[in-house]
């Protein structure tokens, strides 16, 4: 369930708040005037969430290569890398 507080309760109980964000790993929901407004996640959280999105990124463009047939199977690109490894 997440976890929803008030603008004034930001203010008002910051430690609180950043103690939960970092046990937790999970986002704190600010409301302002009884409407969303903002997440609230520790550094680590949001750098974990920037590297998923990384990833995805990576393996949608190596899907979409794929697709467009710029792929060759592994063995024959492992070859290539161990004749130069030889060299």
């Amino acid at each position: 369930m997440p976890n929803i507080r008030s603008s004034a309760d930001l203010r008002n109980n910051y430690n609180d708040i950043s103690t939960f964000c970092h046990q937790y790993s999970e986002p704190v929901f600010i409301t302002k005037n009884g409407k969303g407004d903002l997440a609230v996640m520790s550094i680590e959280t949001y750098e974990q969430l920037m590297g998923r999105f990384d990833l995805y990124g990576l393996l949608q463009e190596g899907l979409n290569d794929v697709k467009e047939g710029k792929s060759r199977p592994f063995s024959e690109a492992m070859a290539e890398i161990r004749a130069k490894r030889q060299k």
